[in-house]
C-alpha cells in the first residue's frame, strides 16, 4: 500500500520497483540454468530418461511439501526467508559448475539439487506471493502482477538466446556461474525494500502447522471463489497440459518445422505472454474478473483448437503467441483476485494450496495426453480435443461464483483493518 507522501514511478510504489528489479534479474538468470542443466544432464547421460528423472525431481517437492511449506511461510518474516532462500539458491546453482570443475559432478548431486532448488522455491515463491499485497494498493494488484508476468517472461525469452551465444565459446555448465550471481543480486534489491512484506505485526501463533493447513484448506473450500478457482484450474491443467509438452512432436509432425523454426515457436508463446501481461492492468479496469479471466481461457480454448488443425508454421507461430498470451491473462487476474480476497497473514499458505491443486493435475493429464496421441497415432485430433475441453469448462464456471467474482470481493475498510 503507498504511504503518504512516497514517490510514484509509473503509478508504483520505488519500493515495489526496487522488488520487481532484483526479481527480473534473478529471473533472467534462472533462464541461464533452464538452457543449460538440460544441455549438461544430456551431455553427462545421453539418456531421455534421465532428463526426464531430472524433471521429476523439480516436481515432486509440490505434492510433497507444498501445503506444509505454505503454512510455515505466513509464521515467518517473509522479507527475510526470501533473502536467505535467494542464498540457498546460489549455493545450490554454484555447487554444480564447482563440482564439474574439479571432476566431482554427479547426475544424483544435479537431482538432489534439483530438488532441494524446487522446495527453496516453494517457500519464496509463496513469500513473492504474499509480499506483493504490501507493496501497491490492491486496485494496483493487477497492473502490478501483469508488470511482473511480462517482465519475468521477457527475460526468459532474452536469457536463453543469449545463453546460447555464449554456449558457443564457453563450457555449459559455466553458465549456471551467471544464474548464480543474480541470486545475490536479488537479495541485495530486497534488502533495499524499505518496508515490511508482512503487512501487520501478530502475536506468535500457537497453533501447529498441520492447524494451519487445515484452516487454509477450509478457508478455500468454504469460500465460494477460491474452491472454483481451485476447481477450476485442476480440470484446465488436466486437460490442457499436454500441449505443451507435446509441442515438440505436433510442430515437428504437424507444422514440419526445422530446429530454427521451432525456436520461433517457442519464443512466440513468450512474446505473447510479454503483450497481454503489459495490457492485463487496463483490461482488468475495463472489465469484470468473468468476462477477462474465463473470456481469456474461453479464446485460449478456441486457438488451441484452430492451432491443431493449421499446417501453416507463420501462422502457427502467431497462433501460438496468442495462445501463450491469453493463458498468462487468465493467469493474471486470478492470481490478483486471490491477493485481493485472501487475509494477508493466509496469502503463503493459500498460495501453497494452488500450487499444490494446480502442479497434481498436470503429471496425470500429460501422461493420458502422451498416451492418447500413442493410441490414436493423430496428434492434431489430440491438441483439437484439449482445446475444445478447454474453451468449456470457463463456460461452465461461468455460471458458478466465478461468474461474478467482485460481489465476494472484501470492503476496502475492511481490507484496510485486515492488513
Amino acid at each position: 500500500m503507498t504511504q503518504p507522501g512516497e514517490r510514484l514511478y509509473a503509478g508504483l510504489s520505488l519500493d515495489f520497483w526496487k522488488f520487481w528489479s532484483g526479481q527480473v534479474i534473478s529471473t533472467f538468470g534462472s533462464s541461464f540454468t533452464m538452457f543449460a542443466l538440460p544441455l549438461l544432464v544430456y551431455q553427462l547421460t545421453h539418456s531421455s530418461v534421465n532428463l526426464a528423472i531430472s524433471a521429476v525431481s523439480d516436481l515432486l517437492p509440490y505434492l510433497l511439501f507444498g501445503l506444509v511449506i505454505g503454512a510455515w511461510v505466513d509464521r515467518t518474516d517473509r522479507k527475510r526467508l526470501m533473502v536467505l532462500a535467494d542464498l540457498a539458491f546460489f549455493a545450490l546453482t554454484i555447487s554444480i559448475p564447482l563440482l564439474y570443475a574439479v571432476g566431482h559432478l554427479s547426475i544424483i548431486w544435479i537431482y538432489v539439487a534439483g530438488f532441494l532448488q524446487t522446495t527453496t522455491f516453494i517457500a519464496f515463491n509463496s513469500a513473492e506471493f504474499a509480499a506483493v499485497p504490501s507493496l501497491v494498493p490492491s486496485d494496483d494488484l493487477v497492473t502490478a502482477n501483469g508488470r511482473i508476468q511480462a517482465s519475468y517472461q521477457a527475460a526468459t525469452i532474452v536469457g536463453p538466446i543469449i545463453a546460447g551465444a555464449l554456449a558457443a565459446i564457453m563450457p555449459v555448465v559455466n553458465l549456471l556461474y551467471i544464474d548464480a550471481a543474480s541470486y545475490i543480486v536479488s537479495a541485495l534489491t530486497l534488502l533495499a525494500v524499505r518496508r515490511s512484506f508482512n503487512q501487520a505485526e501478530t502475536e506468535a501463533k500457537s497453533s501447529s502447522l498441520r492447524d494451519d493447513i487445515v484452516e487454509g484448506l477450509r478457508y478455500v473450500i468454504s469460500h465460494p471463489v477460491l474452491r472454483n478457482i481451485s476447481i477450476m484450474m485442476a480440470m484446465v491443467n488436466f486437460v490442457s497440459a499436454p500441449a505443451g509438452y507435446e509441442l515438440v512432436l505436433f510442430a515437428k509432425r504437424q507444422l514440419g518445422t526445422t530446429n530454427a523454426e521451432l525456436g520461433v515457436l517457442f519464443a512466440a508463446n513468450g512474446a505473447g505472454v510479454v503483450l497481454t501481461g503489459l495490457l492485463a492492468g487496463r483490461l482488468r479496469k475495463k472489465w469484470t474478473f468473468g468476462q477477462v479471466a474465463l473470456g481469456a481461457l474461453m479464446i485460449n480454448g478456441l486457438l488451441l483448437v484452430g492451432f491443431a488443425f493449421n499446417r501453416s508454421v507463420a501462422l502457427g507461430v502467431v497462433l501460438w503467441g496468442l495462445i501463450g498470451g491469453v493463458g498468462i491473462l487468465f493467469n493474471i487476474n486470478t492470481l490478483s483476485l486471490r491477493q485481493a480476497i485472501v487475509p494477508n497473514d493466509m496469502l503463503g499458505r493459500i498460495m501453497s494450496i494452488a500450487a499444490v491443486v494446480a502442479w497434481s493435475a498436470i503429471p496425470l493429464g500429460t501422461l493420458i495426453g502422451g498416451f492418447a496421441i500413442r493410441w490414436t497415432g493423430n496428434v492434431a485430433l489430440v491438441y483439437a480435443v484439449m482445446g475444445a475441453l478447454t474453451f468449456v469448462i470457463p463456460v461452465v464456471f461461468a455460471f458458478s461464483p466465478l461468474g461474478h467474482a467482485e460481489r465476494y470481493l472484501p470492503d476496502k475498510e475492511e481490507a484496510e483493518k485486515a492488513g
